[in-house]
């Protein structure tokens, strides 16, 4: 990453922007393409400051996650994490019933089923397929997500920072994958460009996006009003 690097202070590395800005841009606009074409985005971070932004940026936009350890196969083998899935789905219709005609003992080892399989696949239970993309944080945490992406002829989307390869990484962000802060804003930025994506498709599809515009700004503002109610109050 020593190209990407403007200098040195106190022993720490900092990026040059000059070069992270437009390649972000150019990521940026890679999820929002994928989206437009009806395309499916992966996020994955696994490490423990990434965890909620990935999630949350992909649930804000209606992609997929993966936020706790990666499973091995989970693209090259997706058969079989299918079949893990589908595992879940009739564990949660069965606790919707109550877990009817079943044993004390059957109830508490589908509960444990349930809680490991939420944490592994939660975030792609409905992905129905491999993505088309993945946007990760941290490349050498994630590196065999990575494999399996370039196995399948995936482009990756990361955020590389200074200690981190960024061979075979098709749209390099040099970036600071430790911080929170600068985590949250990359997954939130990808985000937007995902629902940006999603605006062009939909658009495209003919549908009325003021009216869509709209119900979300009205949304927006109740959420809002909700949130400074207990302000008010005190």
């Amino acid at each position: 990453m020593g190209q990407f690097i403007y200098g040195e202070r106190n022993g720490i590395h900092i990026m040059d922007l000059t070069q992270t800005v437009p390649m972000l841009d150019a990521a940026l606009k890679a999820i929002q393409d994928t989206v437009a074409k009806g395309g499916r985005i992966l996020f994955v971070g696994t490490k423990r400051q990434a965890q909620n932004p990935v999630a949350e940026a992909a649930e804000k936009c209606a992609q997929y996650y993966m936020n706790h350890r990666w499973l091995g196969g989970t693209l090259t083998n997706w058969q079989t994490v299918s079949k893990s899935i589908s595992r879940l789905k009739d564990i949660d219709e069965k606790m919707e019933t109550g877990f009817a005609g079943l044993t004390k003992k059957e109830r508490l080892g589908m509960e444990r089923d349930q809680a490991k399989l939420q944490a592994s696949l939660g975030g792609i239970r409905e992905m129905g397929g491999v993505p088309d993309l993945l946007f990760v944080i941290d490349v050498n945490k994630e590196d065999l997500a990575i494999a399996e992406a370039k196995k399948l002829g995936i482009p990756v989307v990361a955020v590389v920072d200074t200690n981190c390869p960024p061979d075979g990484i098709d749209y390099v962000i040099p970036g600071n994958d430790d911080a929170a802060r600068a985590i949250a804003l990359y997954c939130d930025l990808a985000a937007r460009a995902a629902l940006e994506g999603m605006s062009a498709q939909l658009g495209a599809a003919g549908v009325d996006l003021g009216s869509m515009e709209e119900a979300v700004a009205e949304e927006a503002l109740v959420e809002a009003a909700a949130e400074d109610a207990p302000a008010a109050e005190a």
